[in-house]
Formats: C-alpha cells, sequence, structure tokens
C-alpha cells in the first residue's frame, strides 16, 4: 500500500493526481397509465432541466472552490438535458484546504487546487413498456486535479436528487511527485466512501462496499431502507388501487430496486431487498 499519510506534501511542481468521483442516481415510480408515464417524464424534465442542473453544478464548483469557465447544456427532444463545465483552479489557501475522510458541506465553500478539471451532468427518464415502471437517472462526475477530492460535493449531490438507489466510484489516478523525487498515488487516508457521507444519509440506506485499495479504486451502492408505496404512485393515490394490486405494484417497484442495486436481471420472486 502507498504512504496515505495526511500531512502536507512537498511537491516538484503541480499535484498531477486525477480525482474523480462518477455518482449515479436513480429515482423509481409506478404510473398507472400511459398518460400518468407521460406527465412523470414531462415533470422529470421539467425538475432536472438544463437550467436546474446547472444550478446544482454550480453549487458543486462553489463547494469545491472551482472556478467556472466554461458551461455547455441542451435540453434534448424527446426528453433529458446535458451540462458539461469546465473549471480550473482558484488560490490555494492552505489552511482551509482537508483531506480528511469526513463528509463534506452542503453549501459551505471549500478552497481547492483545480486545474484542467470538469463537472458533468446527463439525464436518462425510461419507462417500462408494459408493466407501469418508470425510473429516473442521472449520471454526475466531478474530476479534479489537485489536494481537494471531489468526494466533499457528495453529500450535496445526494440532497440535490430524490435518490431511491446511489452508485458511486472514486479513483485516484496519475502520481504527483515530491521534492525527493518519490511518487505518489495517492495523497489522503480513504477506507471507504461511506465515510465520506452525513449520518442522517448513511442511516437511510442500505450500503454496500467493492473496494480495490491497491489500485486506489472505491465503489459504494445505496439503497434506500424505507419504503412507503404511496411515495411511489405518480399521478394517483392509494385509494384508486384496491390490496392485491396495491401488493402487485409494490412487488414490481421492488424488483426494479433490486435489479438496478445487484446490476442484473433477475426472475421473479428471487430477490430480497
Amino acid at each position: 500500500m502507498p504512504d496515505k499519510t495526511e500531512k502536507k506534501l512537498k511537491l516538484h511542481g503541480f499535484n498531477n493526481l486525477t480525482k474523480t468521483l462518477s455518482f449515479n442516481i436513480y429515482d423509481i415510480c409506478y404510473a398507472k397509465t400511459p398518460r400518468h408515464t407521460k406527465e412523470y417524464i414531462e415533470y422529470i424534465d421539467e425538475a432536472y432541466n438544463a437550467e436546474r442542473l446547472t444550478q446544482i453544478l454550480t453549487d458543486v464548483s462553489d463547494i469545491i472552490g472551482a472556478n467556472i469557465l466554461n458551461v455547455a447544456r441542451q435540453d434534448y427532444d424527446p426528453q433529458g438535458a446535458s451540462v458539461t463545465m469546465l473549471i480550473s483552479e482558484e488560490p490555494v489557501i492552505a489552511q482551509d484546504l482537508s483531506n480528511s475522510e469526513a463528509p463534506g458541506p452542503l453549501k459551505d465553500s471549500v478552497v481547492a487546487h483545480l486545474d484542467k478539471s470538469h463537472i458533468t451532468v446527463h439525464t436518462y427518464p425510461e419507462s417500462h413498456p408494459d408493466n407501469g415502471i418508470s425510473t429516473f437517472r442521472a449520471d454526475i462526475d466531478v474530476s479534479t486535479c489537485g489536494r481537494i477530492s471531489p468526494l466533499k460535493a457528495l453529500n450535496y449531490l445526494i440532497h440535490s436528487f430524490e435518490s431511491d438507489i446511489v452508485i458511486m466510484d472514486y479513483r485516484v489516478r496519475g502520481f504527483t511527485r515530491d521534492v525527493d523525487g518519490r511518487k505518489h498515488y495517492i495523497d489522503h487516508n480513504i477506507n471507504s466512501i461511506q465515510n465520506y457521507l452525513a449520518d442522517d444519509t448513511q442511516s437511510a440506506y442500505q450500503m454496500m462496499d467493492v473496494n480495490v485499495y491497491q489500485e486506489n479504486l472505491f465503489h459504494t451502492k445505496m439503497l434506500l431502507k424505507e419504503f412507503d408505496i404511496d411515495n411511489y404512485l405518480f399521478g394517483a393515490g392509494m385509494d384508486e388501487f384496491d390490496l392485491d394490486e396495491l401488493v402487485e405494484i409494490e412487488e414490481r417497484l421492488k424488483h426494479e430496486m433490486a435489479e438496478i442495486f445487484y446490476g442484473r436481471n433477475m426472475p421473479n420472486g428471487s430477490f430480497s431487498l
């Protein structure tokens, strides 16, 4: 394992490590009729249009201390949106920098040393062709160069979306060199992405880790623990269904969530949440 001490490294030149957080969220619902499905897609397109996503990424940029150089954004027909930001470094204030394995802020600014960096988001609303399940996915990538980790923006991102499932990958790539010529392949301690999550988030989700420490690769999956079917019925209330229908709908929703969480198709009745 490489040396992961927290004391500040004396570097030869710029910190060339690239730290990338890939963050995928899923919001799942049941739409009773084709009209409800259409209205759900329209709702998602409005709630997470390019303008709203730009504001979310602007807030992320503030949290990690980046200076926005350029924004490209697009709403798509018939659905979906994308935003890409190029970000650059700002002056480093050493006492404000933190690489500690602890939750980042929701809104507070964290000063970072960034260059050749970017933040992107893409949305993917979709629906099952014949059983009423609709799923919204947002893919977000935060890639930075320098001492600060994009994981500091994680809590804000989770709270910016209604997330039933969250799948995260964090990777530190490349190396930086100290004044003695020794290469450093990571410059901060990390055992798990979970340690960057706030307590309320950790208590709300079932979580699973797959970490490859020797490759500086960290993977965490999150599945919302609480299930209230009334929160998943789009455009209809529980009183519009009989008990047998509600049981069947709950089965469909949990099956969809299990397949996404475990990343594979499953026969009906073969999963447990």
